[in-house]
This record gives structure tokens, C-alpha cells and sequence, in this order.
């Protein structure tokens, strides 16, 4: 198993982007055939993606504000705050989960084209991606109605969200081309996200924030990247404070770290993806 020398070197951040606007009417058309997917036969189609997260909005204001009353620093500042707290970070880590969940299986699922056509199977990241990017951009539009209807603003940091956003779709770029090349070889990561990612939900700041932990858990949380752009989205958001410049610095660096390291991997082993699925 010899991996792809030609791909192995000079390896950037742009080649993954030139390739990507290379096949962009192509990375497209399957964004397209797959949102046009996803609800079809449903009576209220593209409804239930607004009815999906209002209704996690609602049970989980109820649960964690009200049921169990939980105290924290943002619960001090209101049920209706620290209700769209939790949401903001439900959007970014449902955002992660379901890349992570779907990425391992990509290559099995497309077997038929990977195999019978000379088809680009790193474009496969990109539609993944974007396709849960469109359902987590519905649940932000939900966010931005009930910020204004709850809190009356919008802090104007909200500007600031592509500076956020940017990064971590780059960073969920790289983790999906990592669990495709792993998927790859074994289905076996793809049972492994689905038993870790439910626990690493519990290690990412959504019902509280980092600042509440205790200052030695509070660097082990900052270990966490989806926890950190959490953090960050809220601060834009919600809180109209502008992020933490070591955070954001360090973050952004991380995910370019991981979008380039993980695009080279896959490339790596593209030529033999077709003899293992």
C-alpha cells in the first residue's frame, strides 16, 4: 500500500481550495440533489427543519432552566439569555456531530462512482459540509428570531461571525477528510463516533461556560476546539463581546493546522481508497 507521492508534497491551504473551485458546479449539484434529499416524501418538507430546532429550543429551556434550575454564571443573567446560550452551542456541536457521524461512511456510500469513474472523492468533504452548514444556517435563523423577540437586539458583533465561522468550517473540512480516510480502511469509526461523539458533548461548554469550571479544568476545556468556537459564537452573538484574541489566534491556527494536515493525509492515500471500500 504505497500512498500517492505526488500528493504527499507541496500540499498548502490553497491547492484544497483551488480544487474545490475546480469542481465547484459539481460539489453543487450534489449540495443540491442531497438538501432536495433529505425531506422529500415529508408532508411538511423543509418545515421540520425550523420545527427541529424550535422544539430543541423549547425542551431544552424547560429542562435547564426551569426543571433543574441549574446556577451558572449565564443562568444568572436570565432563563431567556442562558435559553439562547445553550442554543448557540447546540447549533455548533450538532454542526460538528453530524460531520463527524456521516463522514466515516462517505467513501462506502459513493463506492459505485468512486470505482466505475474518475471521480474526486476529496470534493466529498466539501458537499458534506455544506450540506450541514445549510441545516445549522436554518437553526441560526431561528436563533436570530427569538434573540430579537426575547432580547430585543443585536449586539453588533454579530458582524464578526464569518471571522468565526471561517476557521471552524475549515477545521470541519480537515476532520471530515480525516474520518473519510479512515472510514476508509474500517466501518468500525464510524460506531466509534457514534459512541463518542454523545459523551464529547458533555466535555463542550453548551450548558455552561468555560469561565465556570474551575481555572485547572478550564485549560483542559480549552483543549476542546469545538468548545472554543462555542465560546466564540457566543461572544459575537449573544454577549457583544468581542473574542478572546489568544483564543481566537489559537483556534484559527489549529484549524488551518488541521484543514491542511488532513487534506494532505487523504490525498496521500486517495489511490488506494478504491481497493479497500
Amino acid at each position: 500500500m504505497q500512498p500517492n507521492a505526488d500528493a504527499a508534497t507541496g500540499l498548502g491551504l490553497v491547492v484544497p481550495l483551488e480544487k474545490a473551485w475546480h469542481f465547484r458546479e459539481l460539489i453543487r449539484a450534489v449540495v443540491r440533489r442531497e438538501l432536495a434529499a433529505r425531506f422529500r416524501g415529508s408532508v411538511l418538507g423543509w418545515l421540520w427543519a425550523i420545527f427541529g430546532p424550535l422544539l430543541m429550543l423549547s425542551v431544552y429551556t424547560f429542562i435547564f432552566s426551569s426543571a433543574i434550575g441549574i446556577r451558572s454564571a449565564a443562568a444568572s443573567r436570565g432563563v431567556a439569555n442562558y435559553s439562547l446560550q445553550i442554543f448557540v452551542g447546540l447549533i455548533v456541536f450538532n454542526l460538528f456531530s453530524e460531520v463527524a457521524y456521516r463522514a466515516p461512511a462517505l467513501l462506502h456510500e459513493n463506492a459505485n462512482f468512486i470505482k466505475k469513474s474518475i471521480f474526486p472523492s476529496e470534493t466529498l468533504a466539501w458537499t458534506a459540509t455544506i450540506r450541514a452548514v445549510v441545516y445549522a444556517g436554518i437553526s441560526f435563523g431561528v436563533l436570530l428570531i427569538f434573540e430579537i423577540a426575547l432580547l430585543h437586539r443585536l449586539p453588533p458583533t454579530m458582524l464578526l461571525l464569518p471571522l468565526v465561522i471561517g476557521p471552524f468550517f475549515m477545521f470541519l473540512l480537515g476532520a471530515s477528510w480525516f474520518l473519510m480516510a479512515l472510514g476508509s480502511f474500517t466501518r468500525d469509526v464510524t460506531h466509534l463516533m457514534a459512541s463518542i461523539v454523545p459523551v464529547f458533548m458533555f466535555a463542550t461548554p453548551i450548558f455552561y461556560s468555560i469561565s465556570d469550571a474551575p481555572p485547572k479544568l478550564q485549560i483542559l476545556l480549552h483543549c476542546n476546539i469545538v468548545g472554543d468556537y462555542v465560546e466564540m459564537v457566543r461572544d459575537v452573538v449573544l454577549l457583544n463581546v468581542l473574542p478572546n484574541p489568544i483564543l481566537y489566534f489559537g483556534s484559527l491556527l489549529a484549524s488551518l493546522l488541521i484543514f491542511r494536515s488532513s487534506y494532505r493525509f487523504f490525498m496521500q492515500y486517495k489511490s488506494v481508497f478504491v481497493d479497500v471500500i
